[in-house]
């Protein structure tokens, strides 16, 4: 029997942060904080990074792998549609990713943020996504977002 094309994936990762909701909602609402926790990084050349954080706007990220990576060299793509804002409580994103200019993946990516108990924020990340022939896969893309929300956590102190 052939393999399925697609692999469908959901995932959610839970983490605690030290900064209240609104400081939290800001690192991803404000184009300044959020390129530099999420669009600078170790390994990979920033090339463009847009952010129009409304219902509706755009987020846009490429980037191009750098030479210590399993893909030296390689472009990646991230468009992102921003479907839902609460301010505050939630962010719903859709999300394509391209992977040497092919479609690898697509994902409905939900951000929620709760006040934990004793301060600080719970930051709930439920990722559901298809993911097509030549994707990093489910478990690859957990361990990107877990190391991202390492550099939040980083940014926020």
């Amino acid at each position: 029997m052939e393999e399925p094309g697609t692999i469908h994936n959901t995932f959610v990762i839970e983490r605690t942060l030290a900064k209240a909701p609104d400081q939290v909602f800001a690192a991803f609402s404000d184009p300044t904080k959020k390129k530099r926790w999420y669009a600078e990084g170790r390994g990979h050349e920033l090339i463009a990074y847009e952010l129009d954080f409304r219902q509706g706007g755009r987020e846009r990220l490429e980037i191009r792998m750098g030479a210590n990576t399993p893909f030296p060299g390689a472009a990646v793509g991230y468009d992102m549609e921003i479907a839902d804002i609460v301010p505050n409580q939630r962010i719903v994103i859709a999300q394509s990713m391209d992977f040497r200019g092919r479609r690898v993946s697509v994902a409905l990516i939900t951000f929620e943020l709760m006040a934990a108990d004793g301060g600080g924020t719970t930051l709930i990340c439920t990722h559901q996504a298809a993911f097509f022939e030549g994707a990093d896969g489910p478990a690859i893309r957990e361990q990107g977002w877990r190391a991202l929300f390492d550099r939040l956590a980083e940014f926020l102190q």
